[in-house]
């Protein structure tokens, strides 16, 4: 690995690391509840989706449902995911935000706004592409890993 691109990694390690945390504190900041980060994702997975059940938020978290399942009871003695059966299948669990849930929900949207904005400030619109395009390509690196780690794992 060329120095740069050792320079570059260390870089990447740091900032991302600085993100979790700054996300984590802004979201919570003025909330008397609180959540981990993967309570906070788990939030956002089922904010994303008008009443998803358990397979889609799993899948969308690459958990299994039986590890979502200990997320949700958390989540819902707490008071910000409420559960839902379907009328049509009783089997069927729909998962929804309350109130507290919509706002983290919001609050999250919003923090990566600003991040995104804060990333790309005075960048000209190709300068912005090619942020754009090493996103994608770091997106598509860790996508790979994540599936041969899936594979390994079989």
């Amino acid at each position: 690995m060329s120095r740069e691109n050792q320079e570059m990694s260390k870089r990447l390690i740091a900032v991302f690391d600085n993100i979790m945390h700054l996300e984590h504190v802004s979201i919570l900041d003025g909330m008397e509840g609180k959540l981990s980060l993967s309570e906070i994702h788990t939030i956002v997975a089922i904010g994303s989706e008008d009443f998803s059940n358990m397979s889609q938020v799993a899948g969308m978290l690459k958990i299994t449902v039986g590890t979502l399942t200990v997320a949700i009871n958390n989540l819902a003695k707490k008071g910000y995911v409420e559960r839902h059966r379907s009328e049509k299948d009783r089997r069927i669990v729909k998962l929804g935000l309350t109130e507290m849930g919509r706002e983290v929900y919001r609050s999250h949207r919003e923090f990566h706004r600003r991040l995104a904005e804060a990333m790309t400030k005075g960048f000209s619109d190709g300068e912005r592409r090619a942020v754009s395009r090493a996103i994608d390509n770091l997106g598509d690196f860790i996508e790979q890993g994540y599936r041969g780690l899936a594979i390994m794992d079989q």
